[in-house]
C-alpha cells in the first residue's frame, strides 16, 4: 500500500515519497543480482579507502599527483555511498520507497560527486601537462597551497552549480499518479519528468550544468592532451617519448572510464526514449558503479608506488 500523500493546497501537490525501480524485467532475481552489486560496492569502497590510507601514511606519496589521486578516490567513495543504501534496499529487501526530501538530497550528492570527479580529472590532466612540459618547475607550480586552492575551487564550483537543482524540483507541482522513478536512486532528469508542470527552466538549467561542468572539463582535458602530445613529439628519443606517455596511461584510462558512461547516460536520457527500460537502468548503473570500481584497480596496476603502499596498508 502506498504511503499517504501530503497536500499543501488544493492545486499544489508534492508526493511524500517516490517509488524506486530495480532492474526492470528482472525483479524475480533481484536477490541474485544483489551479489555482484554488493561485491562491486565492496571493491569500490575498499579500493578507494586503501588509496586514501596509502597516500596519507606514505611520505614518498606526498606529491601533487597522489594528492589529486586522493581527491579522485574521495569522490568515488562519495559517489558509491550516494547510491549504495537505496540500491541495496531495492535489491536485498525490495524496499522501493524513498522520501521526497531524501530523494532531493540523494540527487544533489549524486550529481555533486559526479561534477567533483570530472573536475578532479581535469586537475589531474593539468598536473600531467605541467610535469611533462615543464618538469623543472613542477614542484614550484603545484605547491601544497595551490593544490588546496584547487580542491576548494572544485568543491565550491560543484556546490554552486548544483545547489539550485533541489529548489527547482521542490517548486514544481507533481502528479499524484506519477511517483515511479526509472532507477533505484534519484537523477534530476528522472525526477523532473514526474512533474505536472512546465519544466523548461529545469531542462535549461540541467543542460547548463552539464555543459558548464562536464562539457567544459572534457574539452579542457582534450586540449591538455593535445599540448602534452605536442611536447612529447618534440622529444628526440622514441624511448623517451614512450616513457613520458606511459606516465599518462592511468589518467587516460580513468578519463575514459568516467566520460564514456556519462556520455551514454546523457544520450539515452535525451534521445533514447524508445529503448527498453532495462537499457536505461544498465547504462545508469555502469555510470555510477563502474568508475569507482575500476579507478583503484587502474592505479594500483599501473602505479608501482601506489601498489606497494596499498599492500603495506
Amino acid at each position: 500500500m502506498l504511503p499517504s500523500h501530503s497536500f499543501i493546497n488544493i492545486s499544489f501537490f508534492q508526493p511524500q515519497s517516490f517509488l524506486m525501480t530495480g532492474i526492470p524485467g528482472l525483479e524475480a532475481i533481484h536477490g541474485w543480482i544483489s551479489i555482484p552489486f554488493s561485491s562491486m560496492y565492496t571493491v569500490a569502497l575498499t579500493g578507494n579507502c586503501l588509496i586514501l590510507l596509502a597516500v596519507k601514511r606514505t611520505h614518498s606519496l606526498h606529491q601533487p599527483m597522489y594528492y589529486f589521486l586522493s581527491m579522485l578516490a574521495l569522490s568515488d567513495v562519495g559517489l558509491s555511498l550516494s547510491t549504495l543504501p537505496s540500491t541495496l534496499a531495492v535489491l536485498w529487501f525490495d524496499y522501493r520507497f524513498i522520501g521526497f526530501h531524501a530523494c532531493l538530497i540523494q540527487m544533489f550528492f549524486l550529481h555533486f560527486f559526479s561534477v567533483v570527479e570530472s573536475s578532479v580529472l581535469l586537475a589531474m590532466s593539468f598536473d600531467r601537462f605541467v610535469a611533462i612540459s615543464n618538469p623543472l618547475r613542477y614542484a614550484s607550480v603545484l605547491t601544497n597551497n595551490v593544490i588546496i586552492r584547487i580542491g576548494v575551487a572544485i568543491t565550491t564550483r560543484a556546490t554552486l552549480s548544483l545547489l539550485p537543482l533541489p529548489f527547482l524540483l521542490k517548486r514544481l507541482n507533481y502528479c499524484p499518479d506519477k511517483i515511479l522513478l526509472s532507477h533505484s536512486f534519484c537523477f534530476h532528469a528522472d525526477v523532473m519528468k514526474l512533474a505536472c508542470a512546465d519544466i523548461t527552466v529545469n531542462i535549461l538549467y540541467g543542460l547548463y550544468v552539464v555543459l558548464s561542468t562536464v562539457g567544459v572539463d572534457s574539452l579542457l582535458i582534450v586540449m591538455s592532451y593535445a599540448l602534452i602530445l605536442h611536447t612529447v613529439m618534440g622529444l628526440a628519443s622514441p624511448r623517451e617519448r614512450v616513457r613520458t606517455l606511459n606516465t599518462c596511461v592511468s589518467h587516460i584510462l580513468a578519463v575514459l572510464v568516467f566520460y564514456i558512461p556519462v556520455i551514454g547516460v546523457s544520450m539515452i536520457h535525451r534521445f533514447g526514449k524508445h529503448l527498453p527500460h532495462i537499457v536505461h537502468a544498465l547504462v545508469a548503473y555502469v555510470y555510477l558503479v563502474v568508475p569507482p570500481v575500476l579507478n583503484p584497480i587502474i592505479y594500483s596496476v599501473k602505479s608501482k608506488p601506489i601498489r606497494g603502499a596499498m599492500f603495506r596498508v
